[in-house]
């Protein structure tokens, strides 16, 4: 891992904050230490008995109330976008880990406390912003391809999507959409959130960090990004289950991987 200059430095607050170049080899390195801390202090169980059953019934009785199957994927997908926000509390658990920190959930949930979360919020008002921009960019698609045209079921939806040329032209043109949303996403909150709860800094210049850290390391970071993508589609096909998996472990190696891109010092 070498540093990168002069491109990879930037100011804020009398704070000299550089940014590495790393190689896609530290990938691996940040999910093998995400999964340590993982197997340290499983928190599955919280996302699984709180977060997603929750997210899941109120999505679904949305989309079944008001006649929205066909964006069932993209709420789905879409939800990806709040993982950055979703693992705040993971980034802490590794932080103190890393420091050799009290990690009981009495500590870690004492950071609703911190003066960072004015900016967390701030920085999560703007995924939201990014979320429901890609539901109606997605409904815009449907009544583009379909019309007034409304799908039925979810098993006759999907035969149609997979058995008609209008349903595969949907597939690719709402999947390429998506990753323009995604990829949105990645290059403005990589390590966003992570240097939000690291130090103290404003929402725009953690997005700024994330946007130097990327143009840096584009290779290392859209893979990175495919590889989360992946994980968290895995996850919502297994019926969302995979999900309390893969958002604590993917949460735990953002942090780690955060430490390897970016230097903050006085």
């Amino acid at each position: 891992m070498t540093k990168y200059y002069p491109a990879g430095s930037t100011y804020y607050k009398n704070k000299k904050i550089s940014v590495n170049k790393i190689e896609v080899s530290d990938i691996w390195v940040s999910l093998k230490l995400g999964w340590r801390d993982f197997m340290h202090q499983p928190s599955h169980y919280f996302f699984a008995i709180i977060l997603y059953p929750f997210i899941g019934i109120i999505l679904w009785l949305w989309a079944s109330k008001e006649n929205t199957i066909q964006l069932i994927f993209p709420m789905m997908s879409g939800f990806a976008l709040f993982g950055p926000f979703i693992a705040i509390f993971l980034y802490e658990i590794s932080r103190r880990l890393e420091s050799g920190l009290d990690t009981s959930w009495s500590q870690i949930f004492r950071l609703v406390y911190s003066p960072a979360l004015r900016q967390v919020i701030i920085l999560s008002i703007m995924l939201l912003f990014i979320f429901f921009t890609w539901m109606i960019c997605a409904y815009i698609l449907f009544q583009l391809l379909y019309g007034s045209s409304y799908p039925i079921s979810m098993f006759n939806f999907l035969v149609n999507i997979i058995t008609t040329p209008r349903g595969w032209l949907l597939i690719i043109l709402g999947n390429g959409m998506g990753a323009c949303f995604a990829l949105t996403a990645l290059h403005t909150t990589v390590v966003a959130f992570p240097i939000l709860i690291d130090t103290e800094v404003s929402a725009i210049k953690a997005i700024q960090i994330s946007m130097l850290a990327v143009r840096i390391n584009p290779i290392p970071l859209i893979f990175w990004g495919f590889l989360v993508s992946f994980g968290l589609l895995m996850g919502v096909l297994c019926v969302m289950i995979g999900l309390i998996i893969a958002l604590p472990v993917f949460g735990h190696a953002t942090w780690h991987l955060y430490r390897r891109i970016v230097n903050v010092s006085c």
